[in-house]
């Protein structure tokens, strides 16, 4: 019993001993003498936060003092906001200069043209019925690709002509019915402008019966999809659109009319964004 309690009592001293060599080892300020407990990590968000006296530079992680340009009208007006209103400037200039005239382009044959933003709507009324062809000028110009210029052509001689050919939907209304017949009515790629007499510019893409003066078409509705369909009766419906004044000649109006619409509502998006950037 005495020897166990005489061993214990001499290893607690030898581990007394070393302890001092212990913490040097782990803690070299206390070797030097100092009572500042070294805490890397600690210390290290210390210096980042710029709060250790004598510090000059303060990081912008997790302090920043940046003064931001304003002017009278209290608002923010950075160099980017500079460049941005003298670019819109010149590309407003720019797109002026190419339109064709200040007047819309006209479809001849009867119709009656309104305008909401940037939905259009023709309008022509026959003996007995009502033909309505609506269309929207967003996202109506195709993706372009740009080809490298040929040795002596300049740049601008060489960017392709935009084009807006926006999908457009035709309702035949009947008096007597209370059904509208609808087409929805597409361009398909490299049709526009090759309309040589016999081939279609434009394509019926899907035809349904549908309540009159419905703004959405009800999804209970059969829907006659045109890529099975049989080319005999694909013709008479277009032959029923072309006796109703919707042929190559009005796809034709329509596309310039759209176009000219289109540029209208990208000049004044131009003009509203130029607006908002600069200082007023």
């Amino acid at each position: 019993m005495l020897s166990s309690f005489s061993r214990a009592l001499v290893s607690a001293l030898k581990f007394t001993a070393t302890r001092p060599a212990l913490e040097q080892l782990l803690q070299p300020g206390l070797a030097a003498g100092s009572l500042a407990v070294v805490r890397p990590f600690t210390r290290g968000l210390w210096m980042l936060s710029g709060s250790s006296r004598g510090s000059s530079s303060r990081s912008p992680f997790l302090y920043c003092r940046q003064s931001l340009p304003t002017c009278g009208c209290g608002g923010l007006h950075t160099e980017g906001d500079k460049a941005l209103s003298e670019f819109l400037a010149d590309e407003i200039k720019e797109e002026k200069k190419t339109q064709k005239d200040n007047s819309l382009p006209k479809i001849y044959g009867g119709w009656e043209l309104e305008i909401h933003g940037t939905e259009a709507k023709l309008v022509k009324k026959i003996p007995g019925e009502k033909i309505t062809v609506t269309f929207n000028t967003n996202n109506s110009i195709p993706p372009s690709f740009e080809e490298e210029p040929e040795e002596g052509q300049k740049q601008d001689e060489n960017e392709p002509e935009l084009v807006s050919t926006p999908n457009f939907v035709v309702e035949v209304t009947k008096q007597d019915i209370k059904q509208t017949l609808v087409f929805d009515c597409h361009y398909p790629e490299d049709e526009v402008g090759q309309g040589d007499g016999e081939s279609d510019i434009f394509s019926i893409r899907e035809v349904s019966f549908q309540p009159p003066g419905e703004s959405e078409w009800k999804e209970t509705s059969y829907n006659l999809n045109t890529d099975s369909l049989d080319w005999a009766l694909y013709d008479h419906l277009m032959d029923f659109l072309a006796d109703r004044g919707v042929d190559n000649t009005f796809a034709d109006e329509l596309v310039e009319l759209s176009t000219a619409l289109e540029q209208q509502e990208y000049i004044q998006f131009l003009e509203n964004l130029k607006s908002f950037v600069k200082c007023p």
